[in-house]
């Protein structure tokens, strides 16, 4: 009995792995770039919230693997600087937009999916919904996930085509965390960040986040970006991550095609 309980839970753990399985990145043409070294499809119905910022689960990362996400963007004076830095180390990171701006910038939208990112949530104008009430919460994620979704494909709708969303703020309530899950959207925190809502220079802003990534080893990465600094920190940090042996997960919704080739 025991084995036969040892054997089911071996194939319940194997199956869940798949579930959320890696996949190898696209080849990268610069041979000395950081690279996105795989795919991580995550499934909000096996994976509803992570970041143990805000909650006690995280994605399943290895030993020096990130996660790198960027917060309150689409913002153009700062985002093309920083497209361009990630495709020249062909990296991947997830774009948690506000849905105002990406009204405003369509095409900026659109550049960013175009370019390989993964496109989420992050509400209509990043009001702090823990002290709105439920249904007004509600209507601001959903006016949000709606721009996002037209300045993308064109057609709002409330159901997004990336089931990811992170609160303004990391601030949440029971009822809004249930009504996400209840529709099939992950909601995601962060492991570690690099403050940079704080004013600094990049040279500070890069040691403080190397000095908490070297703890914590490995984790989800919340980066701003419509902050000049993080902007230009980002090359240096990416060099950092390369010369230190890091590699760069890519998330992808469960089901999402993607490119699969040689790893980085």
């Amino acid at each position: 009995m025991t084995r036969n309980f040892s054997a089911a839970l071996c194939s319940t753990v194997a199956a869940w792995m798949t579930l959320i399985a890696a996949a190898p990145a696209a080849e990268c043409p610069r041979k000395d770039a950081l690279g996105t070294s795989r795919i991580l499809a995550v499934d909000p119905a096996t994976t509803p919230r992570v970041g143990l910022k805000s909650f006690p689960q995280t994605l399943p990362l290895a030993d020096h693997e990130v996660v790198l996400t960027f917060d309150d963007g689409p913002w153009p004076a700062t985002d093309r600087r920083i497209l361009a830095v990630l495709a020249q180390e062909c990296v991947r990171a997830t774009f948690f937009l506000i849905g105002k701006p990406a009204s405003e910038h369509p095409e900026l939208v659109r550049r960013i999916a175009a370019e390989g990112h993964t496109i989420a949530h992050h509400t209509w104008t990043h009001h702090n919904l823990k002290y709105m009430k439920p249904e007004a919460a509600i209507g601001e994620i959903d006016k949000g996930i709606a721009a996002v979704e037209t300045a993308l494909h064109g057609k709002a709708t409330t159901t997004p085509s990336t089931p990811f969303f992170r609160f303004p703020f990391f601030e949440m309530t029971p009822a809004t965390l249930d009504a996400l899950q209840n529709r099939g959207i992950a909601v995601f925190g962060a492991d570690l960040w690099a403050s940079d809502w704080n004013p600094m220079t990049p040279a500070q802003q890069l040691k403080l986040l190397t000095e908490r990534l070297q703890v914590a080893r490995k984790g989800i990465i919340l980066l701003h970006d419509p902050k000049a600094q993080t902007a230009a920190m980002l090359p240096a940090f990416l060099r950092w991550l390369r010369d230190n042996r890091y590699r760069v997960v890519h998330l992808v919704p469960a089901g999402a095609k993607t490119v699969s080739d040689k790893p980085q």
